[in-house]
């Protein structure tokens, strides 16, 4: 993020505070209750939002993630292509071998 979308961001949250603050005046309360609440939607509001990043990190949902496991993806995938089908048919009797062995190690 640029220096000045974190400026703009916290520009809209300062503007939107104020337009929270200044709908509770003129829902009545008083500018020490309204200030009380307008504070409150805001913390909630910035709770909410942390607890959305951490649910998105907790479940590896990330852009970062999903780049690193697509070029991950495109080199084995890179990989395969260039193998003869040789190397192919090597590579797929070991896999074949240790999915036996895994399965003989569960089953004993």
């Amino acid at each position: 993020m640029r220096r000045i979308d974190v400026i703009w961001v916290g520009l809209a949250v300062a503007g939107g505070g104020l337009v929270i603050y200044l709908a509770f005046t003129v829902l009545g309360l008083d500018s020490v209750d309204a200030g009380i609440w307008a504070q409150l939607v805001l913390v909630l509001g910035l709770l909410g939002w942390t607890a959305t990043y951490l649910f998105r990190v907790v479940t590896k949902n990330m852009t970062y993630h999903q780049q690193l496991q697509d070029y991950e993806d495109a080199v084995l995938q890179k990989r395969l292509d260039e193998m003869t089908p040789e190397e192919l048919e090597k590579l797929q009797a070991e896999i074949e071998q240790e999915a036996l062995a895994a399965k003989q190690k569960d089953e004993g």
